[in-house]
């Protein structure tokens, strides 16, 4: 089987990372939609095990969370009626945490909205900090009890709660209620009012729904599986906290958060999957061979 080799395989990351369709790389790229998912899914199984190992012991000072919406094969009020939908079909989101110093991606987590994801969350960013640190959410309220089991008293955490007018009173898609003020929530500990914010988190957002075309409202981009989804995202928060330089702290987020030392590129992306890739070996009746000597070694 042909193997594409390094360049063109950064570039087909590359193009998935600047928001880019599938297809659209396919034929860009002049290699197989197929070829295209194959990287997809192995870039995204070594970019999800290399963050998991790395991203962690972060010193920071104030981390932000939020939540972005997405969907997968169909809108959740779409799924009952859609043709063979998957297990996972309907309304995905996608859980962030940010380091506001840095700009690091700490933690994410794709799923459901609900307590348990909340609560899966806040453990994993928890195993990721090496101090205590001043915790801004939105008010959604599964937060305040995923806190407080994830971190107890050991933690300055505020909600910053928005407060809406009254909705549009003609029917106009994507038009929410107006915001008309914000609600400071001291939860636990004494954290500064002038940091209760999560305008870096939601800047982080935007910049998910840009770089990712299975974000992107209106199209017929969005996911189709669950699992690709998931790949994805893990992709691009490589390729955000490693390879992208910041342009508020002009680097790239994890050199500003000392986990690296150097800028990546689309190259050392592609070096983790060959490191995952299990080692080729003996075939055949020479396998079975080097076998039976081993085993009289």
């Amino acid at each position: 089987m042909n193997k594409l080799s390094t360049a063109q395989r950064a570039q087909i990351l590359g193009m998935l990372c600047e928001g880019m369709s599938m297809r659209a790389i396919s034929r860009l790229a002049d290699v197989s939609i197929n070829t295209v998912t194959k990287l997809l899914i192995d870039a995204g199984l070594a970019c999800a095990r290399f963050h998991d190992e790395n991203v962690r012991g972060v010193t920071t000072k104030r981390v932000q969370c939020d939540e972005i919406w997405s969907f997968c094969y169909a809108k959740a009020k779409n799924v009952a009626k859609a043709k063979a939908a998957p297990e996972r079909a309907g309304d995905v989101w996608t859980w962030t945490a940010l380091d506001s110093d840095s700009k690091m991606i700490l933690s994410y987590l794709v799923g459901g909205r609900d307590s348990e994801y909340a609560l899966e969350f806040m453990d994993d960013l928890r195993g990721r900090l090496a101090n205590r640190v001043q915790l801004t959410t939105d008010g959604h309220k599964a937060y305040l009890q995923a806190v407080e089991e994830a971190f107890g008293a050991d933690i300055d955490y505020a909600m910053l709660v928005k407060l809406y007018g009254e909705g549009p009173k003609t029917e106009a898609r994507y038009s929410p209620a107006e915001c008309i003020g914000f609600r400071k929530d001291i939860v636990t500990g004494r954290p500064a009012k002038a940091d209760i914010s999560t305008s870096h988190v939601e800047r982080s957002n935007l910049s998910m729904r840009m770089h990712m075309r299975r974000y992107t409202r209106l199209t017929n981009a969005h996911s189709k599986k669950f699992e690709n989804h998931c790949h994805m995202v893990a992709i691009y928060t490589v390729w955000y906290n490693f390879v992208r330089i910041n342009k508020a702290v002009k680097m790239a987020p994890a050199m500003a958060a000392g986990v690296s030392k150097t800028l990546w590129t689309m190259d050392n992306v592609v070096a983790l999957i060959d490191a995952a890739a299990p080692k080729s070996g003996p075939r055949g009746p020479y396998k079975k061979t080097a076998q039976r000597r081993e085993g009289h070694a």
